[in-house]
């Protein structure tokens, strides 16, 4: 149960806040003077102050309020506190909310305006607690595969890259081949590279190929090498990938876009380890561990006569899926911060700007854009214009009537930071529809 402290010097008024608190089934206690409140939070957890701005009978001033509100702050830099006074100055409540007090009522209070304030506030503790309970858990479970296992510099905070990675290093102690799929720009080679740094194989080479990057006549000699003579320009002899990578691992990039023609043949290396060079009638054997990556939808690409069958179940004994960046939002603030230069930091407007862009072009996308930011930013503080985010391609808030998905509604919570009126108005909906939603699907409620 929550627990919320008052310090109040005027009894009545302590108890009037505590009767007020017990009927909303909240728990109170109460201190008489700034020293007692500071003893009590020094000694027990609070996840709310309400504390009085006057101590002295023959003052209006609020010095003795100010004083206390800021050893609270300096003390509990996180802890909400309300202020309650008998006379208002704007000034002092403009100043000290800049301060960082979470509101400032007058006496005698609206108790309709004071308990929304309070539950408003209590949830947005709860929220911000349990995202630091998901953090270090978050981080723990980083730190134990970082123990285990070699991530070189992947970077990776969220759940969904985590489960991935994770996987990753568990198959990689096998020979079997790994697919791993996910859009452009994810970071696919990534998690390839984390397959081959925790493999048998680790001590031998990591050979990188994109299919879609060479014309289909020179895929073959690519993969498979070629005697001089064998094709015109080919003046000396050359080995392919699968002998570069003899003892190591192949990473075959975008294998969607690899023909037919090479498909049969790459299949039969998966199948026996042995093939022959262009213009060649001595087979070679290798022993190479093949990783592959596509963007393709390789199922629908079989279903059209564009891609083997057989290859594809050869290839895909073990499948990683890689999500788009826009579902692992956690992992998009330590990306941006690994991707900065020495000399920049990243502003508040643009840390707000990173967090809600879609990123339809992944890590990428947001390599790139920290690149061309910390290259034209005025400035060491990295701001939201100097970022140059384009605001088209942002998501279109739901609206009544459209069933938000889980995805879409984990989203909205994390962009509103755990507020549910925020995360519910993103939405489209009422603060009930949204938490009804959250109970059908599992999500935890504050």
């Amino acid at each position: 149960m929550p627990r919320i402290l008052i310090i109040d010097d005027n009894a009545a008024v302590a108890m009037a806040l505590e009767v007020l608190l017990e009927l909303q089934h909240l728990h109170s206690v109460s201190a008489s003077t700034p020293e007692q409140g500071l003893a009590l939070l020094a000694s027990s957890r609070f996840d709310l102050v309400i504390q009085d701005m006057n101590f002295s009978a023959d003052t209006t001033s609020g010095v003795e309020g100010e004083q206390l509100f800021a050893q609270i702050r300096q003390a509990h830099p996180d802890l909400p506190v309300i202020l309650l006074t008998a006379w208002t100055h704007l000034d002092a409540a403009v100043n000290l909310v800049k301060a960082g007090a979470a509101d400032y009522l007058a006496k005698p209070w609206d108790d309709a305006r004071l308990l929304t304030t309070v539950n408003n506030l209590l949830e947005l503790a709860e929220t911000r607690n349990e995202l630091a309970r998901r953090q270090h858990h978050e981080q723990r479970a980083r730190q134990q595969l970082a123990e285990r296992y070699e991530l070189g510099t992947m970077v990776l905070h969220d759940p969904a890259s985590l489960r991935v990675v994770q996987m990753a290093c568990q198959v990689a102690r096998s020979d079997l081949p790994v697919l791993v799929t996910g859009p452009n720009g994810a970071g696919k080679e990534g998690i390839a590279s984390i397959v081959h740094a925790n493999s048998a194989q680790r001590r031998g080479p990591l050979i990188t190929l994109n299919c879609g990057a060479l014309p289909g006549e020179l895929i073959e000699a690519e993969l498979f090498g070629a005697e001089a003579g064998a094709y015109t320009g080919a003046s000396k002899a050359r080995e392919g990938k699968f002998e570069a990578a003899d003892g190591g691992t192949l990473f075959l990039d975008e294998i969607g876009n690899l023909p037919l023609a090479g498909q049969m043949k790459l299949l039969r290396v998966l199948e026996t380890g042995r093939f022959t060079r262009l213009g060649s009638n001595r087979e070679r054997q290798v022993h190479v561990r093949v990783v592959s990556a596509t963007n393709a939808d390789l199922p629908a690409m079989i279903a059209d006569g564009r891609f083997r069958e057989d290859l594809y179940y050869r290839l895909n004994t073990v499948e990683l899926a890689l999500p788009p960046l826009a579902e692992r939002p956690a992992d998009i603030l330590p990306l941006a911060r690994h991707f900065l230069d020495q000399a920049h930091q990243l502003g508040e407007d643009a840390i707000s700007a990173l967090r809600h862009y879609p990123w339809p072009g992944n890590v990428r996308e947001l390599r790139n854009v920290i690149a061309r930011a910390c290259l034209l930013a005025s400035a060491p503080l990295i701001s939201a214009a100097d970022l140059a985010l384009p605001r088209s391609t942002a998501p279109a808030p739901v609206h009544n009537g459209e069933e938000p998905d889980q995805r879409r509604i984990e989203q909205a919570l994390h962009n509103a930071g755990g507020v549910i009126s925020q995360a519910a108005s993103e939405l489209g909906l009422s603060r009930q529809a949204l938490y009804r939603r959250m109970d059908r699907f599992g999500i935890p409620r504050p």
